[in-house]
């Protein structure tokens, strides 16, 4: 969920107000909102997902919070608020209580900076990490024997924060040491030991954005291809980290914020979801490793951007809030569509109903809404609207998308069995995608970004990497040579040579 600002060294870098967090299995999630009087004031406020419609439950106390709360919402309907008194953090967990609301009150962390972590596997944990000078502290702010407690004391400066596991005991860092950022893994059912994950190459700066549990799938944002880049990999593969042209949009920035679950074994077939944001304003972009393009979609009215998650049937559920409809799920239906493996659709130029984009075909849908009952706004017959980017005249058929450049971390991690998968070609997708209102999903795992700086976004309008690059020492991670087990899907963390290829 991803967007400068100056930092203020005292405020959490959680949620920032105006935010939804969604929780781990999509039940709850819980914002910063604003009162209608003039003051402004904000106040915590709980959606409730899993029904057959959402509707909201404002969690305000005796005085307004400040816009700088972090909320974290648990699977169990309460809801986590870490809000800076003084030199040091307060950790609460808020719930409804009849009329009013409910506080229990953890305890308070010493810190100069404490950011609270994306919603833990399970659900009924919360951690934050508190970085410093030199080193960084992870601490379990819920879910200690009593409250608040320090893990583990990490060297560098660590931001982000990603799950590897549906179990919840791997965690990946960006740690900053040295002049220079990689991802690291922290065990915590070692007591924190930590281990090297991503190192594309030795000088490049490798931050991890989304990873999937399930089929293994990575989102990393890297230098090493002579710029920041976006790219993707696979959990324990020993093919090349890919840095598809098609993420590079002429129009804007791309920022992923969600990544499809239940595809096992099967990264290449994930829908990932991206915040895109230009001169335009921001709207919607969706990506499969297979299909190589970037679908852009129209934002639904209200949307809360760069805030959604997947069903394990391919269909993004998008959180939005207006004024005629301050809790409402917006449903893109992309379950009924298959990309087929390296194939990339032609247009005939000039085609009706089929804008052209800076990067092809642009898939669009113009719902429009009407009034009904709260929570089930209803669309009705889509009207022509403008395309996201300014239409370009081609003069001969769009080509099949630009090859992926690749560069080569042998195996970013070395798993116990096999993973990489190699499915059949899928059919051709649709014509479009229609947004439905939601009515409840079984299985919302989907992975929520922990990059919220649009600084790990695509940037726009930088110059073409050259097709082929030296190739570049890569280190081994320190505990491979113990063959530490991370876990059942990851096994152990190893990263070893390779080079830069063009896909």
């Amino acid at each position: 969920m991803t967007i400068c600002a100056t930092e203020d060294t005292m405020a959490p870098a959680g949620p920032l107000a105006g935010r939804l967090t969604i929780a781990a299995d999509g039940s709850y999630a819980a914002r910063l909102a604003r009162h209608d009087d003039d003051a402004g004031s904000w106040f915590p406020e709980r959606w409730t997902l899993s029904g057959p419609e959402p509707y909201a439950v404002p969690l305000q106390g005796t005085q307004p919070e400040e816009p700088d709360s972090a909320l974290l919402p648990l699977t169990d309907g309460r809801v986590l608020i870490l809000r800076r008194v003084a030199d040091r953090f307060a950790a609460s967990l808020l719930y409804p209580a009849g009329p009013g609301t409910g506080e229990l009150l953890l305890g308070a962390l010493a810190a100069p900076r404490l950011t609270l972590l994306p919603p833990a596997p399970g659900g009924t944990l919360a951690y934050a990490v508190a970085p410093e000078a030199d080193h960084t502290m992870l601490w379990r702010v819920h879910g200690g024997a009593n409250g608040p407690e320090p893990v583990t004391r990490i060297p560098g400066r660590c931001t982000g924060g990603v799950w590897l596991d549906r179990s919840g005991r791997l965690l990946a860092l960006d740690r900053e040491l040295d002049g220079r950022t990689k991802t690291v893994v922290v065990d915590l059912e070692r007591g924190g030991e930590t281990g090297l994950l991503l190192q594309i190459t030795e000088e490049s700066n490798d931050r991890l954005l989304l990873a999937d549990p399930d089929s293994g799938l990575l989102l990393v944002h890297s230098d090493a291809p002579g710029h920041g880049r976006l790219g993707w990999g696979v959990l324990g593969s020993s093919l090349p980290v890919r840095f598809p042209e098609c993420l590079r949009p002429a129009n804007g920035t791309a920022t992923p914020f969600a990544v499809q679950p239940g595809q096992m074994l099967a990264p290449e077939s994930c829908a990932v979801a991206f915040r895109m944001a230009g001169p335009n304003g921001t709207w919607l972009g969706v990506w499969r490793p297979s299909g190589r393009q970037l679908r852009q979609y129209p934002a639904p009215e209200g949307w809360l951007p760069g805030t959604g998650l997947w069903t394990a049937d391919g269909d993004l559920l998008l959180p939005c809030a207006t004024e005629a409809e301050p809790c409402g799920v917006a449903r893109l239906a992309l379950g009924a569509e298959r990309v087929a493996v390296e194939s990339v659709e032609r247009v005939r130029p000039g085609a009706a109903g089929r804008p052209m984009g800076p990067m092809g075909p642009v898939r669009q849908v113009a719902p429009t809404w009407t009034a009904g009952p709260p929570g089930r706004a209803r669309p009705v017959a889509p009207a022509p609207v403008a395309p996201v980017a300014p239409p370009v005249e081609p003069s001969r058929p769009v080509e099949p998308a630009a090859p992926e450049e690749a560069v080569k971390p042998e195996g970013a991690v070395q798993p116990e069995e096999a993973s990489p998968s190699g499915n059949d070609a899928l059919d051709g997708a649709p014509n479009g995608a229609e947004i439905v209102p939601d009515a409840g999903d079984a299985d919302n795992r989907s992975t929520a970004s922990a990059q919220p700086q649009a600084m790990d976004a695509e940037p726009a309008h930088l110059p073409g990497h050259p097709q082929t690059c030296r190739p570049v020492p890569l280190q081994e991670a320190p505990l491979a040579a113990r063959q530490t087990r991370w876990s059942v899907i990851s096994g152990p963390v190893r990263i070893s040579g390779g080079s830069c290829a063009a896909g």
